[in-house]
């Protein structure tokens, strides 16, 4: 992998003059269930392993354990971690950019000239207490609606992209900012 896909969003999928303001994965309290299934199925995988009865046939159904743990592993850890991974929240100086997927990629642009509202929610006392929410941008659009889900600061990204939407619309001539 290029180190511009790790490092964060690549640089040349940016205009010329358009800097990023923001670029987040969803916030890591996605990763708890993924990570309690990880913890679970090693304890269940060495538990079952220990239970295995003496015989012949005790080295295939250990591996018959050790297949069915990673299995579950992948199924409810790794692919959650992959798609967690590969989902980004990106703001820039000009347009709002949400890119995921694993194999097959889906990308939203949303240019913030075209906003017209930027409101936010935090459906329970767990998102406040980490910061965390769903973020909602409006446009006048036909397809004018881009929810970003768990988000980190939502509180902070709202108001720094109301600000950029205020700045961008004053800029234009005959802005309304």
């Amino acid at each position: 992998m290029r180190k511009d896909m790790l490092m964060g969003f690549p640089a040349k999928l940016l205009a010329a003059d358009e800097e990023i303001e923001l670029d987040v994965h969803p916030h890591w309290k996605v990763l708890a269930a993924p990570a309690a299934a990880l913890v679970a199925a090693c304890g269940a995988a060495g538990f079952s392993m220990a239970l295995v009865p003496e015989g012949e046939s005790k080295p295939w159904l250990r591996w018959a354990v050790a297949l069915l743990a990673l299995a579950a592993i992948v199924r409810w850890a790794v692919l959650p971690w992959l798609n967690w991974l590969s989902t980004r929240y990106v703001v820039t100086s000009q347009r709002l950019i949400v890119r995921s997927g694993l194999l097959a990629r889906d990308g939203r642009d949303m240019p913030l000239v075209r906003v017209d509202d930027v409101s936010f929610r935090q459906c329970s006392p767990l998102e406040r207490l980490l910061g965390c929410g769903t973020l909602v941008v409006e446009s006048s659009e036909q397809r004018g609606r881009v929810v970003l889900v768990g988000l980190p600061q939502v509180e902070a990204a709202q108001r720094d992209l109301y600000r950029l939407v205020v700045e961008r619309a004053a800029a234009r001539p005959g802005g309304r900012g």
